[in-house]
């Protein structure tokens, strides 16, 4: 009888542990939902970015791109300078960055990132945008005082198991021939626009 119970108990926690096995697998093997999302071989092409051409007409025609493909993560990225009429130099910078998640949500962490920038001490305002995705994040900075300073503007978008940020900025001290930036209202704007396009022309 002792021998039956002990096997018995052993059985018990065996299966026990097997179907708690089995449940951590059907968490861990979920399927991404990319939202039809795909990678793309180069995120510059795919960024939507006339918005801001009234201000920076000019083309950069090196910008830095690259896409990571991963079996956990694919990882798309742009940068470019944005120049005005006459300009040799950068007058600010536009990035785009999208990442597509395979095997872990990441809905928590992308709420934990962009929510702790109301957390940080300085110029940063930060506020929870809709009309973009599941979720999204309007990050702004404005340090400009007299002919120093700078300003930002992030938006961070979460739909599905896809995330996404565009980000501009700039610095008055490197402004080559326009001297007056675009104010951070106008800049939202701009950011807006080109994400709501981005977004539709990352799923082709």
């Amino acid at each position: 009888m002792l021998w039956a119970a002990v096997g018995a108990l052993v059985a018990s926690a065996f299966w026990g542990g097997g179907v708690l096995l089995l449940g951590g697998k059907d968490k861990d093997t979920a399927t991404a939902d990319l939202k039809g999302y795909k990678v793309q071989s180069d995120v510059c092409s795919a960024a939507e970015i006339s918005a801001f051409k009234g201000k920076y007409p000019e083309s950069d025609s090196s910008p830095v791109t690259y896409t990571l493909k991963h079996d956990a993560l694919d990882d798309m990225y742009c940068d470019m300078d944005l120049k005005a009429s006459g300009s040799t130099y950068a007058d600010a910078y536009l990035s785009t960055t999208v990442q597509l998640h395979k095997t872990t949500d990441p809905s928590a962490e992308f709420v934990a990132r962009w929510e702790s920038y109301t957390q940080r001490k300085g110029d940063y305002k930060a506020e929870k945008v809709t009309g973009f995705g599941d979720a999204a994040y309007l990050i702004t900075e404005d340090t400009i005082s007299g002919s120093s300073g700078s300003r930002s503007v992030t938006l961070a978008v979460r739909d599905g198991w896809m995330t996404y940020q565009m980000a501009w900025s700039m610095y008055l001290s490197s402004l080559d021939k326009d001297k007056t930036p675009p104010s951070v209202s106008e800049v939202t704007g701009w950011v807006k626009s080109s994400t709501t396009a981005t977004l539709a022309k990352l799923k082709n």
